[in-house]
């Protein structure tokens, strides 16, 4: 029993020693390094996709002000991201770097959703002003017609009411 319970304490002893040993903390580190690496990537392509979408979003002549905040909040936090990177933080890099592509994703989103009701209000007006293109130039026609038919008659008539006068000849 005695033997059992030193076996058990020493595979204790081994197994802590093996998870603090240099080479296991550094495969950790590395292993941190390299998400939070991929997380600040992923937030940066993110950040750039939203950008790129608030531009088309503005050249449509959407108000972009809201957007442009949000990205601004995103940017700080990539920047803080990059930061915590540089000092060795990879979890705080992670964490910064994945609300930073959450926010763009969301911008990103909100600002093709923008542009889609931009683009579909630009249709719709187009729509009215050929509506009312068509109707104005009908009434204009008819219009015109009507008014020449009734100067028409009107003519007609006084024509038509004038008494022929003979003229004497004198020679």
């Amino acid at each position: 029993m005695v033997l059992t319970s030193n076996l058990k304490l020493l595979l204790i002893f081994l197994v802590l020693s093996a998870f603090t040993s240099p080479i296991f903390v550094l495969r950790v580190r590395a292993s941190s390094e390299s998400v939070a690496a991929s997380a600040v990537n992923q937030a940066e392509q993110a950040l750039a996709s939203a950008y790129e979408a608030v531009l088309e979003a503005e050249r449509t002549g959407v108000n972009v002000s809201g957007l442009l905040a949000r990205l601004n909040e995103a940017g700080e936090l990539l920047a803080r991201a990059h930061v915590s990177y540089g000092l060795g933080d990879f979890d705080g890099a992670a964490r910064s770097a994945d609300l930073c592509g959450q926010i763009g994703e969301e911008v990103r989103v909100e600002a093709h959703g923008l542009r889609s009701l931009a683009v579909e209000e630009v249709v719709q007006r187009f729509r009215w002003t050929m509506i009312g293109s068509i109707l104005s130039v009908t009434v204009i026609v008819g219009a015109g017609f009507l008014g020449w038919r009734m100067f028409k008659l009107r003519y007609c008539r006084r024509v038509l009411g004038m008494k022929p006068e003979v003229a004497k000849d004198e020679s």
